[in-house]
């Protein structure tokens, strides 16, 4: 019942090891919106989530002589920091079952904190199923990562700091769910003392387990989940959650990979904090809830969970941000196989920045080529492939083409037959508008491009690989050619990288 939770809440025992977090405006993301939406940083707690909420709270309530037996859990890495802070604050001993594919900074961090890891399975049912089996072999206490009152509940405490954090008229809470322990606890709170606020939960698109057991009225169990959003990657929400999120959740919303990737880009903006996948899942539904109900000047809170995240999976992030945010389209291009066609489709493409081009020279007549564009949103993407199309072209767009975005990309070239008297070089040049341009202008008329690789990496340089087909009697004019540029160029042509693959 809502009074039973309220005084849950109320009387929850997290701030031995929890701190009362920061409600930040998010300034730039707000004046994008047009909204004022507020950031429930989470992020700042020292395991760098909620989840230490809810697991001491649980562990807190424990007789002394249940609890000296030991506390075990199944993670995906956020919960399992919350057990084993509260083991180690409360003298008892945990072990943590975490899936194999579970981040190694969350392993680590877990071990830090004494606890000891078992890596089990692939998902965290995997790791669930054998906790379990611990459980009844050792005579140990399970602590739940969702479903569990005690554990709602010392989440539930997120929303009554945001009600007195906040006096104003809250619009809207966003919160993401996994098992639905974060939601429910902050629902059964809000919805008690502020129902016209609306509760909205998010889900990863391959991990929408409440959003199918809500649809569904009863709990839906999937086959199988996604893994980026590692946090929230749930493929059965739990059975208390799912009955307070029928009660008191007004929608959720689901969000792709590229949509997650805006919006850790987007706090990182604001804030100079990195979050993981399932910590920006509220902001990046935030965002689109806006775009659908063209809302404007009201308060949003998005609850920023999470900040465990691993450093290589940046770069992946940084690739696919842009796309989230509407503003990198990718195309595939075909165009004669003829000087100065290249050239028509640079001016299609107008004082827009080419953010990638990828080419081979393969055939007599057509050439291929990945190339990616800079634009303000979808509408000027669309515009960008009637133009091109207008002057003969063909054109596909692969903006939401998983093969092209993951792999293709990086797969163009090869060896070919057709690259006669060829020469590879590799250039810097300044990052910014018209440094591309300014090098193709520069080319002799004379001289084909057969191969054509360049991607913005956000640095202040960009870097190109060119293959050119320059006659034996014209190496002069290509001399004098790289000394005139200005950009600093490296002869790649006996490079035996370049011999063994592409020559």
């Amino acid at each position: 019942m809502p009074q039973d939770y309220l005084k849950r809440i109320l009387t929850a025992k997290v701030y031995d090891v929890a701190q009362e977090t920061p409600l930040d405006l998010a300034p730039c993301l707000s004046e994008r919106l047009g909204n004022r939406l507020l950031l429930k940083r989470e992020d700042m707690q020292s395991v760098f989530s909620f989840k230490l909420r809810g697991a001491y709270n649980k562990m807190a309530q424990l007789s002394p002589e249940v609890l000296s037996r030991g506390a075990i859990a199944a993670s995906a890495g956020n919960h399992a920091q919350g057990v084993a802070l509260g083991a180690k604050r409360l003298g008892t001993t945990a072990i943590i079952v975490m899936p194999m594919t579970t981040p190694q900074v969350k392993v680590d961090a877990v071990k830090a904190l004494g606890a000891t890891v078992i890596l089990h399975g692939d998902t965290y049912d995997d790791a669930y199923t054998y906790a379990r089996q611990l459980e009844a072999e050792k005579g140990l206490t399970f602590v739940h990562p969702f479903d569990d009152p005690d554990v709602i509940a010392g989440q539930g405490t997120i929303g009554m700091e945001i009600l007195r954090q906040c006096q104003k008229p809250i619009h809207a809470i966003f919160v993401a769910i996994g098992g639905g322990g974060l939601i429910s606890g902050i629902a059964a709170y809000v919805k008690r003392l502020r129902p016209e606020i609306k509760i909205i939960g998010v889900e990863p698109m391959d991990a929408d387990a409440m959003t199918q057991s809500l649809a569904a009225g009863h709990r839906v169990r999937l086959p199988q989940v996604g893994l980026f959003a590692d946090g929230v990657a749930v493929r059965e929400v739990g059975e208390e959650t799912f009955r307070l999120c029928q009660e008191y959740v007004d929608e959720t919303i689901l969000v792709s990979t590229d949509d997650i990737c805006a919006a850790i880009k987007d706090v990182f903006e604001d804030t100079r904090s990195i979050l993981e996948p399932a910590g920006a899942l509220a902001i990046a539904a935030a965002k689109i809830y806006v775009e659908r109900e063209q809302i404007q000047d009201r308060t949003l809170v998005a609850v920023a969970c999470g900040a465990n995240m691993n450093f290589n999976r940046l770069r992946f992030v940084a690739e696919r941000a842009e796309m989230g945010e509407r503003r990198e389209a990718i195309f595939a291009v075909t165009i004669p196989e003829e000087r100065g066609s290249f050239r028509r489709f640079c001016e299609c493409i107008g004082t827009r920045n080419l953010t990638e081009f990828n080419y081979r020279i393969a055939g007599e007549r057509e050439a291929h080529f990945f190339v990616g564009v800079q634009v303000r949103d979808r509408e000027d993407a669309a515009e960008i492939a009637a133009t091109v199309a207008a002057q003969g072209f063909k054109i596909i767009d692969l903006t939401d083409n998983e093969l092209a975005k993951l792999h293709l990309r990086h797969m163009v070239g090869g060896r070919s037959p057709l690259a006669e008297h060829e020469l590879l070089y590799r250039f810097e040049f300044p990052e910014r508008p018209g440094a591309l341009t300014k090098f193709l202008n520069c080319m002799s008329p004379n001289w084909n491009i057969s191969l054509f690789h360049y991607r913005n990496h956000g640095a202040d340089y960009g870097r190109i690989v060119v293959g050119m087909q320059v006659p034996p009697d014209e190496m002069s004019e290509l001399q004098a050619f790289l000394e005139t540029l200005g950009y600093q160029y490296w002869d790649e042509s006996q490079n035996p990288v370049y011999k063994l693959f592409l020559g």
